[in-house]
């Protein structure tokens, strides 16, 4: 039968008919999905489904058939998605791996996808509508190496080739023939028993859990934690009620990704830090042999990684290009100039946002500075309380009054930004909005704040690669790529003089691979050597670390367990206190402390209580040691 995304109504000529128009995808969107809560808007931001909201692409004032039915096709996907997925289920069941979690995500979403093209015959014309208009503007067609052809767009299309009978779209086309064999070869008799299993989305994920191992990436899958209580528990929650789920497509065909909440109550799981654990702490800061490069940077230690756990690993094959550079050395001013005007113009519609944040920030802050007065001074600020005595006795002396010193401590705030590949487009742009805004807002309340960047100099490995090929190629040689690390602003540096430098993020190019645990510990360690009392460290990224050229040569969770090895001696043994904001990508699996975004707009909610948590008056190691006090 003809569907609700049927597309042979004629196109809309006049403003009335437009609108007409939406208001029947809305109609349609909302049928789909069985909610009849569900709002939906049209906008020229990047398409998204959040929580009862969904935000289609704004049409053109004359849309053409393929307009059309693009937007119906997003429209279509996120009704599907919102009627036919559990979000805890999938987070529940997903692989911990980058590679492997991107083929479940998008083999989960076909999923979806399929059971509504196979009932609907117009919903899935409008899909096939959607995702050539996806590939097309993902360049897929101008693919010619399997290195570069993404494989869980390749194992998306085949699984949808099976679920619903059509063809793989054009654009396509040359990334599945680029992996169709292999995929077949690996995964084949799996693909053939997702069908059995499509309107169960439990069955389905397990049958995608077999296939990854197929595809030996047993490694990335993790521990899975599911039980029968968990089972029976999700079983009976209604489907698409628990997370937010980002949805469609923007201008660099990136897929959807989740944006789950974080659970609250595991910010109180870092109580039962010890005052011996403290010391521990101390001997991280404790070495003072080099000296800093740049003022308000830490004097690193020798080996950064003898902190680590006993049973980690990671060691780096060599060192010697690795760098650590200013944002100003890497562009000419005109073209840093040229970009911080790119930047602005994405900053233009956020201007309310910052001085809202600001303000909210700044006046939960000042309240914790216990401001006093003394008066009755001989010198200071005029009191004009107390001038009545000068009218009622000329004789008596002026009143004047000073402020005491307050008591807020120093605070020092590091934001480490991911200038990885996969940041590339809306998720680049908005980690340098949020270091702009919190940049700006930290600075107003008198916070100093350091921007830091890392990637790496090069794709694939770099000169630490040809070194290790010239020498013969040493087995599990451990980190294999030339490390970058840029400082877009220090710790001492006023944002008026470092702003231009954010634009660098902007520079194509500039993102290649990223090396989480590593850039952890140089912003770590350039925090320990401050002199601020409080040392808070801001890790913004996209989800897990990947570096081809390492993992290639390591096991595939190498950096992986880096990362967390990394996480767990700041979060347990360090007084610098760690906060990771994921943007479109859930990070909570990581970090104990942590938040998913996917616009910028939401900074000024979410950000400003995960601010002012940190910035209470009493930190959680201090907080734990009063719980360890009252338990005994």
């Amino acid at each position: 039968m003809a569907g609700p995304g049927d597309n042979t109504r004629a196109k809309p000529k006049t403003g009335n008919d437009l609108d007409a128009l939406k208001r029947s995808i809305g109609v349609c969107v909302r049928a789909i999905s069985g909610d009849n809560e569900l709002e939906v808007s049209f906008a020229k931001d990047r398409p998204a489904l959040a929580g009862n909201l969904a935000r289609l692409p704004e049409l053109p004032k004359k849309p053409t058939a393929t307009d059309i039915g693009v937007t119906r096709g997003i429209g279509d996907s996120m009704a599907l998605k919102r009627a036919r997925h559990d979000f805890r289920l999938h987070a529940r069941l997903a692989p911990e791996g980058k590679q492997a979690r991107a083929i479940f995500d998008a083999v989960e979403q076909a999923r979806v996808e399929a059971i509504g093209s196979r009932a609907m015959q117009g919903v899935g014309d409008n899909i096939s509508h959607m995702l050539e208009d996806r590939y097309s503007r993902a360049q897929l067609a101008d693919v010619r190496d399997r290195a570069d052809a993404p494989l869980e767009d390749a194992i998306a299309m085949v699984v949808r080739e099976r679920l619903t009978g059509r063809p793989i779209p054009n654009s396509g086309r040359q990334v599945v023939d680029l992996w169709r064999d292999w995929i077949e070869e690996k995964a084949g008799a799996n693909i053939d028993g997702l069908e059995g299993k499509l309107n169960d989305q439990q069955a389905f994920a397990r049958v995608i859990r077999e296939m990854l191992v197929s595809m030996e990436m047993a490694e990335e899958l993790g521990d899975d934690e599911e039980t029968e209580d968990n089972e029976d528990q999700d079983d009976n929650q209604p489907q698409g009620e628990e997370q937010s789920e980002e949805g469609g497509e923007d201008d660099s065909g990136a897929q959807d990704t989740e944006a789950e909440q974080s659970d609250a109550s595991e910010d109180d799981e870092a109580a039962g830090e010890t005052e011996a654990a403290e010391a521990d702490a101390d001997d991280v800061s404790d070495d003072d042999d080099n000296d800093a490069e740049t003022p308000g940077e830490a004097k690193r230690p020798d080996n950064p990684f003898s902190n680590l756990n006993k049973e980690v690993d990671y060691k780096v094959y060599t060192n010697a290009f690795d760098e650590t550079v200013g944002a100003e050395e890497l562009c000419d001013e005109d073209e840093l100039d040229r970009l911080r005007a790119f930047l602005d113009k994405q900053l233009a519609n956020l201007s309310g946002v910052v001085g809202r944040l600001a303000n909210r920030l700044q006046r939960r802050l000042m309240a914790q500075q216990n401001r006093s007065w003394d008066f009755d001074l001989e010198e200071g600020y005029l009191d004009p309380a107390r001038l009545s005595r000068v009218i009622l006795d000329p004789m008596q002396p002026l009143s004047f009054k000073q402020e005491r010193d307050t008591k807020f401590r120093d605070t020092v705030v590091s934001l480490v930004l991911d200038n990885s590949g996969s940041m590339r487009g809306r998720p680049i742009t908005v980690a340098a909005t949020c270091a702009d805004i919190l940049a700006r807002t930290l600075e107003r309340c008198g916070v100093s704040v350091e921007i830091l960047g890392f990637t790496t100099r090069a794709w694939k490995g770099g000169q630490s690669r040809e070194k290790w090929l010239k020498d013969g190629k040493q087995p599990a040689p451990g980190r294999l790529n030339d490390l970058r690390h840029i400082i877009y602003k220090s710790a001492d540096a006023p944002y008026r003089r470092s702003r231009r430098n954010l634009g660098l993020m902007m520079r194509e190019g500039l993102l290649k691979e990223n090396i989480d645990g590593e850039a952890l510990l140089w912003a770590h360690n350039r925090l320990i050597g401050r002199p601020e009392q409080r040392k808070i460290l801001m890790m913004i990224s996209d989800g897990a670390p990947v570096d081809d050229s390492t993992l290639s040569v390591n096991p595939g969770n190498y950096l992986e367990r880096h990362l967390r090895a990394v996480i767990e001696l700041i979060e347990n043994r360090s007084p610098v206190e760690l906060l990771a904001i994921g943007i479109g990508h859930d990070v909570t699996r990581y970090y104990r402390r942590a938040v998913t975004i996917v616009d910028a707009e939401e900074l000024a909610g979410a950000m400003t209580e995960q601010l002012a948590a940190l910035f209470a008056e009493e930190t959680p190691r201090d907080r734990n040691r009063l719980g360890l006090r009252r338990a005994g």
